[in-house]
Protein backbone atom coordinates (compact mmCIF):
# COMPACT_ATOMS: atom_id res chain seq x y z
CA UNK A 1 0.00 0.00 0.00
CA UNK A 2 1.37 3.49 -0.96
CA UNK A 3 1.71 5.96 1.77
CA UNK A 4 -1.22 8.79 1.59
CA UNK A 5 0.88 11.84 -0.33
CA UNK A 6 -0.69 15.11 -1.06
CA UNK A 7 0.34 17.21 -3.48
CA UNK A 8 1.27 20.88 -2.37
CA UNK A 9 1.04 24.44 -3.83
CA UNK A 10 5.02 25.38 -5.54
CA UNK A 11 4.75 28.17 -3.54
CA UNK A 12 3.70 26.51 -0.09
CA UNK A 13 6.52 24.03 -0.60
CA UNK A 14 9.08 26.34 -1.94
CA UNK A 15 9.21 27.74 1.61
CA UNK A 16 11.31 25.21 2.70
CA UNK A 17 14.20 27.10 0.91
CA UNK A 18 15.94 29.67 3.49
CA UNK A 19 18.50 32.19 2.81
CA UNK A 20 22.22 30.84 3.00
CA UNK A 21 20.82 27.57 1.54
CA UNK A 22 22.51 25.72 -0.88
CA UNK A 23 19.90 24.36 -3.81
CA UNK A 24 20.67 21.75 -6.25
CA UNK A 25 18.31 22.22 -9.92
CA UNK A 26 17.77 18.98 -11.54
CA UNK A 27 18.95 19.72 -14.79
CA UNK A 28 18.92 18.75 -18.50
CA UNK A 29 15.66 18.00 -19.66
CA UNK A 30 14.61 17.60 -15.88
CA UNK A 31 15.45 21.13 -15.67
CA UNK A 32 12.28 22.35 -13.08
CA UNK A 33 11.10 25.54 -14.58
CA UNK A 34 7.94 25.68 -13.00
CA UNK A 35 9.40 25.68 -9.31
CA UNK A 36 12.50 27.79 -10.31
CA UNK A 37 9.67 30.47 -11.48
CA UNK A 38 8.33 30.26 -8.34
CA UNK A 39 10.70 30.43 -6.64
CA UNK A 40 11.97 33.40 -7.78
CA UNK A 41 8.53 35.25 -7.01
CA UNK A 42 10.11 34.68 -3.51
CA UNK A 43 13.32 36.68 -3.83
CA UNK A 44 12.49 39.21 -1.36
CA UNK A 45 12.22 37.12 1.60
CA UNK A 46 15.79 35.37 0.54
CA UNK A 47 19.03 36.30 0.28
CA UNK A 48 22.57 34.37 -0.84
CA UNK A 49 20.33 31.22 -2.11
CA UNK A 50 23.26 28.77 -3.90
CA UNK A 51 21.84 27.46 -6.83
CA UNK A 52 24.38 24.35 -7.92
CA UNK A 53 23.32 22.53 -11.61
CA UNK A 54 25.71 21.50 -14.35
CA UNK A 55 23.36 21.91 -17.74
CA UNK A 56 20.10 23.54 -17.55
CA UNK A 57 17.68 23.74 -20.32
CA UNK A 58 14.96 26.83 -20.90
CA UNK A 59 14.61 30.43 -18.83
CA UNK A 60 15.70 29.43 -15.64
CA UNK A 61 14.30 33.09 -14.42
CA UNK A 62 16.59 33.06 -11.30
CA UNK A 63 19.68 34.19 -14.01
CA UNK A 64 17.91 37.91 -14.41
CA UNK A 65 19.79 41.07 -13.37
CA UNK A 66 16.93 41.62 -10.93
CA UNK A 67 17.96 38.05 -8.80
CA UNK A 68 21.64 38.91 -8.16
CA UNK A 69 22.61 39.04 -3.84
CA UNK A 70 18.94 36.98 -3.91
CA UNK A 71 19.99 34.07 -5.57
CA UNK A 72 23.72 33.10 -6.47
CA UNK A 73 24.23 30.37 -9.26
CA UNK A 74 27.46 28.65 -8.76
CA UNK A 75 27.32 25.85 -11.93
CA UNK A 76 29.20 23.29 -12.46
CA UNK A 77 28.84 23.36 -16.50
CA UNK A 78 27.75 26.73 -18.33
CA UNK A 79 24.64 26.15 -20.52
CA UNK A 80 23.33 28.57 -23.06
CA UNK A 81 20.62 29.42 -20.05
CA UNK A 82 23.33 31.38 -17.69
CA UNK A 83 26.10 31.87 -20.49
CA UNK A 84 25.28 35.69 -19.92
CA UNK A 85 25.04 35.83 -16.53
CA UNK A 86 28.48 34.13 -15.78
CA UNK A 87 30.52 35.99 -18.28
CA UNK A 88 28.95 39.45 -16.91
CA UNK A 89 29.53 38.12 -13.67
CA UNK A 90 26.01 37.91 -11.96
CA UNK A 91 26.71 33.96 -11.79
CA UNK A 92 29.83 31.90 -10.98
CA UNK A 93 31.74 28.46 -12.46
CA UNK A 94 32.96 25.76 -10.90
CA UNK A 95 35.97 23.66 -13.14
CA UNK A 96 35.33 20.24 -12.25
CA UNK A 97 34.80 16.95 -13.60
CA UNK A 98 31.48 15.61 -14.02
CA UNK A 99 32.53 12.11 -12.22
CA UNK A 100 33.96 14.34 -9.26
CA UNK A 101 30.50 16.11 -8.34
CA UNK A 102 28.71 13.02 -6.26
CA UNK A 103 32.09 13.38 -4.13
CA UNK A 104 31.48 16.85 -4.04
CA UNK A 105 27.97 16.91 -2.45
CA UNK A 106 28.95 13.87 -0.28
CA UNK A 107 32.36 16.33 1.45
CA UNK A 108 32.60 19.71 0.52
CA UNK A 109 29.71 21.24 -1.07
CA UNK A 110 26.58 19.58 1.32
CA UNK A 111 23.11 19.94 -0.49
CA UNK A 112 20.12 21.47 1.69
CA UNK A 113 17.50 21.50 -0.91
CA UNK A 114 17.29 19.67 -4.17
CA UNK A 115 14.49 20.70 -6.56
CA UNK A 116 14.04 17.78 -9.33
CA UNK A 117 11.96 16.65 -11.91
CA UNK A 118 9.97 13.34 -11.42
CA UNK A 119 7.65 11.04 -13.34
CA UNK A 120 4.33 10.22 -11.11
CA UNK A 121 4.59 7.21 -9.09
CA UNK A 122 4.27 3.34 -9.75
CA UNK A 123 2.01 1.44 -7.94
CA UNK A 124 4.84 0.96 -5.60
CA UNK A 125 5.28 4.27 -5.20
CA UNK A 126 8.50 4.97 -6.94
CA UNK A 127 9.11 8.21 -9.58
CA UNK A 128 12.01 7.91 -12.21
CA UNK A 129 14.41 10.85 -12.13
CA UNK A 130 13.54 10.33 -16.01
CA UNK A 131 16.25 11.99 -19.10
CA UNK A 132 18.56 12.81 -15.98
CA UNK A 133 19.79 10.65 -13.36
CA UNK A 134 23.78 11.63 -13.84
CA UNK A 135 24.55 13.85 -10.75
CA UNK A 136 20.69 14.13 -9.62
CA UNK A 137 20.93 10.56 -8.39
CA UNK A 138 23.62 11.79 -5.65
CA UNK A 139 21.89 15.02 -5.18
CA UNK A 140 18.81 13.07 -4.08
CA UNK A 141 20.55 10.82 -1.61
CA UNK A 142 22.13 13.57 0.26
CA UNK A 143 19.84 16.59 -0.04
CA UNK A 144 18.19 17.62 3.46
CA UNK A 145 14.77 18.39 1.47
CA UNK A 146 13.92 17.32 -1.67
CA UNK A 147 10.92 19.11 -3.45
CA UNK A 148 9.77 17.34 -6.47
CA UNK A 149 8.06 18.60 -9.92
CA UNK A 150 6.22 15.47 -10.85
CA UNK A 151 5.40 16.00 -14.39
CA UNK A 152 3.21 12.66 -16.26
CA UNK A 153 5.34 13.83 -19.78
CA UNK A 154 8.87 12.54 -17.71
CA UNK A 155 9.90 9.24 -18.93
CA UNK A 156 10.34 6.45 -16.57
CA UNK A 157 14.03 5.28 -17.00
CA UNK A 158 15.80 1.98 -15.48
CA UNK A 159 18.48 1.96 -13.73
CA UNK A 160 19.87 4.42 -10.77
CA UNK A 161 16.75 7.06 -11.03
CA UNK A 162 14.05 5.25 -8.77
CA UNK A 163 13.38 7.33 -5.58
CA UNK A 164 10.60 6.38 -3.87
CA UNK A 165 7.84 9.08 -2.73
CA UNK A 166 8.63 8.62 1.08
CA UNK A 167 11.90 10.87 0.21
CA UNK A 168 10.12 13.68 -0.88
CA UNK A 169 9.44 16.02 1.41
CA UNK A 170 7.07 17.82 -0.60
CA UNK A 171 5.49 16.95 -4.30
CA UNK A 172 4.16 19.40 -6.70
CA UNK A 173 2.23 18.19 -9.55
CA UNK A 174 2.94 20.36 -12.78
CA UNK A 175 2.40 19.13 -16.71
CA UNK A 176 4.97 20.24 -19.14
CA UNK A 177 6.82 19.18 -22.44
CA UNK A 178 10.17 18.68 -21.64
CA UNK A 179 12.98 20.82 -23.42
CA UNK A 180 12.94 19.97 -27.40
CA UNK A 181 16.71 19.79 -28.60
CA UNK A 182 17.40 18.14 -32.23
CA UNK A 183 20.90 18.67 -33.03
CA UNK A 184 20.77 17.03 -36.51
CA UNK A 185 19.13 20.07 -37.91
CA UNK A 186 22.40 21.37 -37.57
CA UNK A 187 24.27 19.21 -39.27
CA UNK A 188 26.16 20.73 -42.23
CA UNK A 189 28.48 19.19 -44.93
CA UNK A 190 31.06 19.30 -42.99
CA UNK A 191 30.14 17.71 -40.38
CA UNK A 192 29.16 15.11 -42.33
CA UNK A 193 32.16 14.90 -43.64
CA UNK A 194 33.58 14.39 -40.24
CA UNK A 195 30.94 11.71 -39.83
CA UNK A 196 32.06 9.42 -42.62
CA UNK A 197 35.82 9.58 -41.42
CA UNK A 198 34.82 8.42 -37.91
CA UNK A 199 32.82 6.25 -39.06
CA UNK A 200 35.63 4.13 -40.50
CA UNK A 201 37.69 4.15 -37.69
CA UNK A 202 35.43 2.58 -35.77
CA UNK A 203 35.37 -0.96 -35.83
CA UNK A 204 32.23 -3.43 -35.53
CA UNK A 205 32.10 -4.92 -31.77
CA UNK A 206 32.97 -1.04 -30.58
CA UNK A 207 31.51 1.29 -27.50
CA UNK A 208 30.73 4.28 -28.22
CA UNK A 209 30.88 7.59 -26.09
CA UNK A 210 29.14 10.23 -28.06
CA UNK A 211 29.99 14.11 -26.52
CA UNK A 212 27.16 16.75 -27.52
CA UNK A 213 26.03 18.57 -30.66
CA UNK A 214 26.01 18.45 -34.15
CA UNK A 215 29.35 16.41 -35.10
CA UNK A 216 28.69 12.75 -32.92
CA UNK A 217 24.76 13.15 -34.21
CA UNK A 218 26.61 13.11 -37.53
CA UNK A 219 28.81 10.09 -37.01
CA UNK A 220 25.99 7.98 -35.75
CA UNK A 221 23.96 8.85 -39.19
CA UNK A 222 26.91 7.44 -40.98
CA UNK A 223 27.34 3.87 -39.16
CA UNK A 224 24.42 2.46 -41.06
CA UNK A 225 27.00 -0.65 -42.20
CA UNK A 226 28.58 -1.12 -38.48
CA UNK A 227 27.33 -4.53 -36.44
CA UNK A 228 27.20 -5.23 -32.59
CA UNK A 229 28.21 -1.55 -31.44
CA UNK A 230 27.61 -0.67 -27.79
CA UNK A 231 26.96 2.31 -26.33
CA UNK A 232 28.64 3.52 -22.97
CA UNK A 233 28.26 7.27 -22.45
CA UNK A 234 27.77 10.16 -20.54
CA UNK A 235 24.79 11.48 -22.76
CA UNK A 236 23.09 10.60 -26.08
CA UNK A 237 20.72 12.56 -28.34
CA UNK A 238 17.83 11.53 -30.83
CA UNK A 239 20.74 9.99 -33.37
CA UNK A 240 20.74 6.38 -31.20
CA UNK A 241 17.26 5.28 -31.84
CA UNK A 242 17.08 4.07 -35.40
CA UNK A 243 20.60 2.20 -34.65
CA UNK A 244 19.06 0.79 -32.18
CA UNK A 245 16.14 -0.02 -33.57
CA UNK A 246 18.04 -1.49 -36.86
CA UNK A 247 20.31 -3.66 -34.16
CA UNK A 248 23.43 -2.16 -35.16
CA UNK A 249 23.81 -0.79 -31.51
CA UNK A 250 23.24 -3.72 -29.46
CA UNK A 251 25.86 -3.96 -26.91
CA UNK A 252 26.34 -7.75 -27.45
CA UNK A 253 30.24 -7.29 -27.46
CA UNK A 254 30.33 -5.41 -24.07
CA UNK A 255 32.21 -6.76 -21.00
CA UNK A 256 30.24 -4.76 -18.50
CA UNK A 257 26.52 -4.20 -18.92
CA UNK A 258 25.93 -6.33 -22.09
CA UNK A 259 22.94 -5.60 -23.90
CA UNK A 260 22.44 -2.34 -22.04
CA UNK A 261 23.11 1.38 -23.53
CA UNK A 262 24.31 2.58 -20.50
CA UNK A 263 24.26 6.50 -19.81
CA UNK A 264 23.85 9.11 -17.33
CA UNK A 265 21.32 11.43 -19.46
CA UNK A 266 19.80 12.18 -22.71
CA UNK A 267 18.85 15.32 -24.24
CA UNK A 268 16.84 15.47 -27.62
CA UNK A 269 13.53 15.42 -28.91
CA UNK A 270 9.81 13.60 -27.59
CA UNK A 271 11.16 10.81 -30.09
CA UNK A 272 13.84 10.06 -28.03
CA UNK A 273 12.27 11.10 -24.81
CA UNK A 274 9.63 8.17 -25.72
CA UNK A 275 11.86 5.97 -26.80
CA UNK A 276 13.31 5.51 -23.62
CA UNK A 277 10.34 5.37 -21.57
CA UNK A 278 10.08 1.92 -20.42
CA UNK A 279 12.29 0.68 -22.13
CA UNK A 280 14.78 -1.99 -20.19
CA UNK A 281 17.33 -1.85 -23.29
CA UNK A 282 18.76 1.25 -21.57
CA UNK A 283 20.24 1.98 -18.38
CA UNK A 284 20.83 5.57 -17.15
CA UNK A 285 23.25 5.34 -14.01
CA UNK A 286 24.89 7.62 -11.73
CA UNK A 287 27.50 9.71 -13.46
CA UNK A 288 30.60 8.58 -10.48
CA UNK A 289 30.22 5.58 -12.02
CA UNK A 290 29.37 5.79 -15.89
CA UNK A 291 32.06 8.57 -16.20
CA UNK A 292 34.98 6.49 -14.05
CA UNK A 293 37.88 6.06 -16.54
CA UNK A 294 38.34 2.78 -14.90
CA UNK A 295 34.56 1.55 -15.32
CA UNK A 296 35.01 3.19 -18.91
CA UNK A 297 38.03 0.73 -19.80
CA UNK A 298 36.91 -2.59 -18.81
CA UNK A 299 34.90 -2.16 -22.32
CA UNK A 300 37.03 -3.31 -24.93
CA UNK A 301 37.09 -0.71 -28.62
CA UNK A 302 35.91 1.90 -26.43
CA UNK A 303 35.50 5.01 -29.21
CA UNK A 304 35.20 8.19 -27.02
CA UNK A 305 34.01 11.10 -29.61
CA UNK A 306 34.33 14.63 -28.18
CA UNK A 307 34.58 18.07 -29.58
CA UNK A 308 36.56 21.41 -28.75
CA UNK A 309 36.52 24.86 -29.32
CA UNK A 310 40.60 25.42 -30.23
CA UNK A 311 43.63 23.14 -30.41
CA UNK A 312 46.88 24.56 -30.46
CA UNK A 313 49.68 23.00 -32.55
CA UNK A 314 51.13 21.26 -29.56
CA UNK A 315 48.13 19.40 -29.21
CA UNK A 316 46.37 21.30 -26.38
CA UNK A 317 42.53 20.83 -26.33
CA UNK A 318 40.39 23.88 -24.99
CA UNK A 319 36.68 22.67 -25.14
CA UNK A 320 35.19 24.96 -22.36
CA UNK A 321 36.19 28.61 -22.81
CA UNK A 322 36.77 31.23 -25.50
CA UNK A 323 39.40 32.92 -23.81
CA UNK A 324 38.51 34.12 -21.04
CA UNK A 325 34.78 33.77 -21.49
CA UNK A 326 33.72 30.77 -20.41
CA UNK A 327 31.47 28.89 -23.17
CA UNK A 328 30.87 24.97 -21.09
CA UNK A 329 32.79 23.16 -18.95
CA UNK A 330 34.85 20.14 -18.22
CA UNK A 331 32.02 17.55 -18.14
CA UNK A 332 33.43 14.55 -18.51
CA UNK A 333 35.32 15.04 -21.84
CA UNK A 334 38.50 14.06 -19.75
CA UNK A 335 36.93 11.33 -17.96
CA UNK A 336 36.20 9.55 -21.39
CA UNK A 337 39.57 10.35 -22.96
CA UNK A 338 41.30 8.51 -20.53
CA UNK A 339 39.14 5.59 -20.54
CA UNK A 340 39.29 5.50 -24.33
CA UNK A 341 42.95 5.44 -24.03
CA UNK A 342 43.42 2.46 -21.29
CA UNK A 343 40.45 0.58 -23.04
CA UNK A 344 41.74 -2.42 -24.98
CA UNK A 345 41.73 -1.04 -28.38
CA UNK A 346 40.09 2.07 -28.05
CA UNK A 347 40.09 5.58 -29.19
CA UNK A 348 39.55 9.18 -27.82
CA UNK A 349 38.92 11.31 -30.15
CA UNK A 350 38.66 15.03 -30.47
CA UNK A 351 36.68 16.56 -33.40
CA UNK A 352 36.43 19.93 -34.70
CA UNK A 353 35.26 21.22 -38.28
CA UNK A 354 38.54 23.35 -39.36
CA UNK A 355 37.18 26.61 -38.88
CA UNK A 356 33.64 27.82 -36.49
CA UNK A 357 30.37 29.06 -38.61
CA UNK A 358 32.16 32.23 -38.02
CA UNK A 359 35.29 31.50 -40.13
CA UNK A 360 37.55 31.42 -36.75
CA UNK A 361 40.80 28.79 -36.73
CA UNK A 362 40.08 25.88 -34.93
CA UNK A 363 44.07 24.93 -35.20
CA UNK A 364 46.04 27.97 -34.25
CA UNK A 365 49.28 28.37 -32.91
CA UNK A 366 48.39 29.28 -29.20
CA UNK A 367 45.50 29.03 -27.24
CA UNK A 368 44.06 32.14 -26.69
CA UNK A 369 44.86 34.54 -23.48
CA UNK A 370 43.13 32.98 -20.50
CA UNK A 371 41.62 29.84 -22.34
CA UNK A 372 41.24 26.45 -20.32
CA UNK A 373 42.97 23.37 -21.24
CA UNK A 374 40.75 20.86 -20.94
CA UNK A 375 42.72 18.15 -22.41
CA UNK A 376 45.98 17.91 -22.09
CA UNK A 377 48.55 17.30 -25.00
CA UNK A 378 49.76 14.34 -22.52
CA UNK A 379 46.12 12.95 -23.26
CA UNK A 380 45.41 12.86 -26.83
CA UNK A 381 45.42 10.76 -29.74
CA UNK A 382 43.16 11.20 -32.39
CA UNK A 383 41.99 14.63 -33.80
CA UNK A 384 39.41 14.90 -37.22
CA UNK A 385 38.61 17.60 -39.22
CA UNK A 386 36.65 17.57 -42.66
CA UNK A 387 40.00 17.44 -44.15
CA UNK A 388 41.82 14.72 -42.20
CA UNK A 389 43.14 12.35 -39.52
CA UNK A 390 45.85 13.74 -37.42
CA UNK A 391 47.61 11.03 -35.12
CA UNK A 392 49.26 12.53 -32.51
CA UNK A 393 50.18 10.35 -29.52
CA UNK A 394 53.98 9.38 -29.30
CA UNK A 395 54.78 12.20 -31.93
CA UNK A 396 57.26 15.33 -30.66
CA UNK A 397 55.53 18.97 -31.02
CA UNK A 398 56.85 19.57 -34.58
CA UNK A 399 55.44 16.25 -35.74
CA UNK A 400 52.52 17.24 -33.98
CA UNK A 401 52.25 20.30 -35.49
CA UNK A 402 53.06 18.88 -39.16
CA UNK A 403 49.69 16.52 -38.16
CA UNK A 404 47.97 18.99 -37.03
CA UNK A 405 48.65 21.61 -40.18
CA UNK A 406 47.69 18.96 -42.66
CA UNK A 407 44.16 18.54 -41.11
CA UNK A 408 44.01 22.46 -40.96
CA UNK A 409 41.81 24.97 -43.29
CA UNK A 410 44.13 25.52 -46.18
CA UNK A 411 43.81 29.03 -45.79
CA UNK A 412 45.21 29.15 -42.40
CA UNK A 413 47.99 26.32 -43.33
CA UNK A 414 50.31 29.25 -44.30
CA UNK A 415 50.20 31.31 -41.26
CA UNK A 416 50.52 27.69 -39.28
CA UNK A 417 53.67 26.47 -40.87
CA UNK A 418 55.12 30.41 -40.25
CA UNK A 419 54.06 30.15 -36.28
CA UNK A 420 55.85 26.16 -36.47
CA UNK A 421 58.65 27.67 -38.06
CA UNK A 422 59.13 30.28 -35.05
CA UNK A 423 58.58 28.16 -32.52
CA UNK A 424 60.55 24.75 -33.49
CA UNK A 425 63.26 26.99 -36.33
CA UNK A 426 61.93 24.65 -38.89
CA UNK A 427 59.52 22.96 -40.28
Amino acid sequence: MLPNFVYTEAATALQDVQSGHRVYVHGSAQTPLHLLSELAKQKDRLRDVELVFITVQGDITVDRPEFEGHFNINCMFVSESVRLAVNEGRADFIPVFLSDIPDLFKSVMPVDVALVQVSPPDQHGYCSLGASVDIARSAVNTAQCIIAQVNPRVPRTHGDGMVHISRFTHMVWHEADLPQVDYSAKTGADELRIGELIAGMIEDGSTLQMGIGTIPDAVLKCLGNHKNLGVHTEMFSDGIVPLVQKDIINNRCKRIHPNKSVTGFAVGTNLLYDYVNDNPSFAFLDIDYVNDPHVIRRNPKVVAINSAIEIDITGQVCADSIGTRQFSGIGGQMDFMRGAALSEGGKPIIAVTSRSAKGIARIVPFLKPGAGVVTTRGHIHYVVTEYGIAYLRGKNLRQRAHELINISHPDDREMLERACFERFHKF
